[in-house]
């Protein structure tokens, strides 16, 4: 899987023949940091359309992108539906949410190199040029369902610190993660210390597994 060539970009206009482009070779893990980065930054209020293609540009997409306030605002109901597969309890339900997703929204699998500028990919939405959030909710479907297939657990899971709420991808093997970031590990760990009237060195937090990024 993660030499895999899946990929899917909407737009690779830049993209070199040479075999030196950046998105060449790109896995499903590429597709689900861009659908945490979006997912983030359009819950739960979208960011406005230059900070959300700065997202995009971000991961791989190039100008003109054209993203219309329109576009933000439904890919903000995208990024709920999404949020609902990392906030599954358990593998079963997170995979019962993408096939809901994709029986609802996919178009049958199509292969496409968009005119000749980039490898041959699969997509799930319509076309080449379908709107921005059927690309994003299908392309990331696509790789929770990969991901999923691939290590028999769900792809995430919903930042546990009240002050963040932020999603994440957890790839690791070892006891499933509860926080996005060490960052949010530590300080609740040490503000849980904090109240139970007990000290807390806050760099002994960042060895502990639930911290872990992968």
């Amino acid at each position: 899987m993660g030499n895999a060539e899946f990929y899917t970009p909407r737009y690779c206009r830049s993209m070199s023949h040479t075999g030196s482009d950046p998105l060449a070779g790109r896995s499903m893990r590429a597709v689900a940091d861009r659908t945490v980065d979006l997912v983030n930054a359009l819950y739960p209020s979208p960011a406005d359309p230059d900070a959300v293609a700065d997202v995009l540009r971000a991961h791989g997409e190039t100008d003109p992108l054209h993203l219309t306030r329109a576009d933000v605002d439904t890919m903000a109901l995208v990024a709920r539906q999404l949020r609902e597969v990392f906030a599954a309890t358990d593998t079963g339900q997170a995979a019962a949410r993408v096939n809901h997703l994709l029986a609802e929204h996919a178009r049958p699998p199509r292969l496409t190199d968009h005119g000749g500028t980039s490898n041959w990919h699969l997509h799930l939405d319509s076309h080449d040029d379908a709107p921005w959030p059927e690309w994003m909710l299908t392309s990331s479907c696509m790789a929770f369902a990969v991901l999923i297939a691939d290590r028999q657990r769900k792809p995430g899971g919903i930042c546990s610190s009240p002050t963040c709420q932020h999603v994440y991808i957890a790839l690791g093997r070892g006891a499933p993660r509860r926080f996005c970031s060490p960052r949010c590990a530590t300080r609740e760990r040490v503000a849980a210390h904090r109240r139970a009237g007990r000290p807390e060195k806050a760099d002994q937090d960042t060895a502990h597994p639930e911290t872990g990024v992968l």
